[in-house]
């Protein structure tokens, strides 16, 4: 594979004329280093200090985590037809999953609106805040990257003839899970795991109105994403005849493609091969002089049950609402959203038999799978955070395994941010969630967390590139235990030229 990347790499740059594009690629690069710190009391780290920082979280009060990144975005090349990108960012420190982290490390290469993007990089959620909501569905930011060749178009691009009222966005990625050791010493010794196991993901987004003419427009689309191949150890059946050596998972890519085949203890009754989940995507934006509302769905799924919507569109779903406020020096940004994951299609499933022909297609189990464990990348779930993270599962009592037990969710959630000066700026977030386990782990009664965080950033005038951000987090209720922490982080920013 990294033959190939390399070879395909050349071919792209080859009609760009090498030596003019190297002196180029020296031009508008950025450059940053950072010191975070964090301490604080009680059960686990507070909630918004581990989740949404693609998996440099830690449950742990006590860390120090610094960073140092050099990049160069395919943007600053935005009046050529050809437009080069590329970073790398290193993590180092102490209390966190790794002791060192390749963070991320890519090459994007662009003709017009089609780019190749090639490496470990960091993605936002689709059509979300990334600051203040608490992240999508199906890829959020919860998560470390996973390193892949992305084919996407990054933007939306107006379809040709519509005059701007119609415009897609999409993207098709394969790519490689970087977890193999985290997950052998988590979950070795209990639960399932899996060794060299592929990534695939693919989105198509279409969006209707131009915002020149009309302030209303309509986003829409499918987002999809799997986990396949690799080796499985610990699999339901398979426990006693190959504990050790493990068993060879199906699925290949055009099975990733277009979900087919069947996983080894499918039996009978085959359904895909990997672990296969996606997302219904639609928003609404009203764009008004000076401010801006929108409100959107992201209706998660597991299997083709609720890919056609056949329990129901409105039962599970994330709704949120945003609205950028007119200039102000006290509140620009506020997000509100609800996560209701409690229907899941029903509490049973029942594959047709002769005996009793009637499939039933439920009790989903979100984030969890019989054979890969959990849609997750090193311990951190790659949807969205408030379906707990395997990190936790030792605390929840289920430690040592992959499974996501605690998947039935009912949140409410506040994101608040502003700039009362150039050089100050806030965030606040406030989550309440109420769970009750899974079907087939469920509680009696309902578990309850309260999440806060309040955070404050400072950029003097009279240094350019420094900026100082300090940040209390708490934990309350009986979910995640009682905590409370403080963060402290150092940055400075930089252009080489």
């Amino acid at each position: 594979m990294r033959r190939a990347i390399i070879a395909l790499l050349c071919l792209l740059l080859m009609p760009l004329g090498i030596k003019p594009q190297i002196k180029r690629l020296a031009k508008d690069v950025q450059y940053g280093a950072s010191l975070r710190g964090t301490f604080g009391d009680g059960d686990k780290a507070p909630f918004w200090f581990t989740n949404n920082r693609y998996g440099l979280g830690s449950l742990k009060h006590n860390t120090i985590l610094a960073r140092t990144y050099i990049k160069r975005n395919a943007e600053a090349d935005s009046s050529r037809i050809w437009r080069i990108g590329y970073g790398v960012d290193l993590a180092s420190g102490y209390g966190n999953q790794c002791k060192f982290n390749v963070q991320q490390a890519f090459v994007d290469v662009q003709w017009k609106m089609l780019r190749l993007s090639v490496g470990q990089k960091e993605r936002a959620s689709e059509l979300k805040n990334e600051e203040l909501s608490t992240g999508g569905m199906t890829l959020g930011i919860n998560a470390r990257p996973v390193p892949q060749v992305r084919l996407e178009l990054p933007d939306f691009w107006n379809v040709p003839g519509t005059k701007g009222w119609f415009a897609v966005k999409a993207h098709i990625a394969y790519g490689r899970y970087m977890d193999n050791k985290w997950q052998k010493d988590f979950a070795r010794t209990r639960g399932l795991y899996t060794q060299d196991s592929y990534f695939h993901s693919k989105a198509l987004l279409m969006k209707i109105g131009n915002e020149k003419k009309f302030p209303l427009t309509l986003t829409w689309g499918l987002e999809m994403a799997c986990q396949f191949g690799g080796k499985g150890y610990n699999v339901i059946g398979y426990q006693k005849e190959k504990l050790e050596q493990g068993i060879k998972l199906g699925g290949n890519v055009l099975k990733a493609l277009l979900p087919s085949g069947g996983d080894v203890n499918d039996d009978a009754f085959s359904n895909a091969a990997g672990n296969h989940v996606g997302s219904w995507h639609i928003r609404l934006d009203w764009k008004g002089k000076g401010w801006s509302a929108g409100a959107y769905v992201d209706h998660f799924f597991e299997d083709h049950s609720q890919l056609g919507m056949q329990y129901g569109f409105w039962k599970d779903m994330l709704l949120g609402v945003e609205v950028n406020l007119p200039k102000n020096r006290y509140v620009s940004n506020v997000v509100y959203e609800h996560l209701g994951t409690m229907n899941q299609s029903g509490p049973i499933y029942h594959d047709a038999t002769p005996e009793n022909p009637q499939q039933i297609s439920a009790k989903d189990s979100y984030y969890s799978h019989h054979v890969y464990g959990s849609w997750q990348h090193a311990g951190f779930v790659m949807g969205n955070p408030l379906i707990p993270s395997p990190l936790y599962n030792g605390y929840l009592g289920v430690n040592g395994t992959l499974y996501n037990y605690f998947n039935r969710v009912n949140a409410h959630h506040v994101g608040l941010k502003g700039n009362p000066a150039g050089w100050l700026a806030w965030r606040v977030l406030y989550t309440y969630e109420k769970n009750l386990g899974s079907y087939d782990l469920p509680v009696l009664n309902p578990l309850k967390g309260h999440f806060l965080l309040l955070e404050a950033t400072y950029k003097p005038t009279w240094l350019e590139g420094l900026s100082i951000a300090a940040a209390y987090g708490h934990n309350n209720g009986n979910l995640l235990g009682k905590s409370n922490g403080a963060m402290l982080t150092v940055s400075w920013d930089g252009w080489i030229k």
